[in-house]
């Protein structure tokens, strides 16, 4: 199985509104980057959108170490909300229905896929490849903010 690195950041200016999501993949010596913008959206849908499209791109079962600066994100897979979502019909511990249920749904048959370890990382603080995943995903709403304006 390939051995893979993701990074993931994810950004949204006001909130919601317009957002940007970034991501890097390393495989070995290669390194690809990719971003995308929503024009209505928030913090938390750009960060998973990040994950998913990062994942998406894989084209094979990979092992994958994916580093995310997002607890949101990384909690939910390293305190294992996710498996209580889902055995609780897409409800949190309140009774209601868990927001970004389609987007966690996604993410969750995606680490079915692959096998995924999350890592909590700092963010901006001194982790190069996750600032990079951060300018990725604040260049996104300033290259669109045009449209929105």
């Amino acid at each position: 199985m390939k051995k893979v690195k993701i990074y993931t950041d994810g950004a949204c200016s006001y909130n919601p509104g317009p957002g940007g999501w970034g991501c890097v993949l390393i495989y070995g010596e290669k390194q690809k980057q990719m971003s995308g913008f929503e024009d209505n959206t928030t913090n938390n849908r750009m960060e998973l959108m990040a994950v998913i499209k990062a994942l998406d791109e894989l084209k094979e079962a990979c092992e994958v170490d994916l580093f995310t600066d997002s607890a949101y994100v990384s909690n939910a897979f390293l305190q294992d909300w996710i498996s209580n979502w889902a055995r609780n019909g897409w409800r949190g511990s309140d009774k209601k229905e868990v927001k970004n249920k389609e987007l966690w749904q996604r993410l969750l048959n995606l680490t079915k896929k692959h096998k995924v370890t999350f890592h909590k990382v700092k963010g901006h603080s001194d982790n190069e490849l996750n600032n990079l995943c951060d300018k990725l995903a604040t260049g996104e709403i300033e290259k669109n903010k045009k449209t929105c304006d």
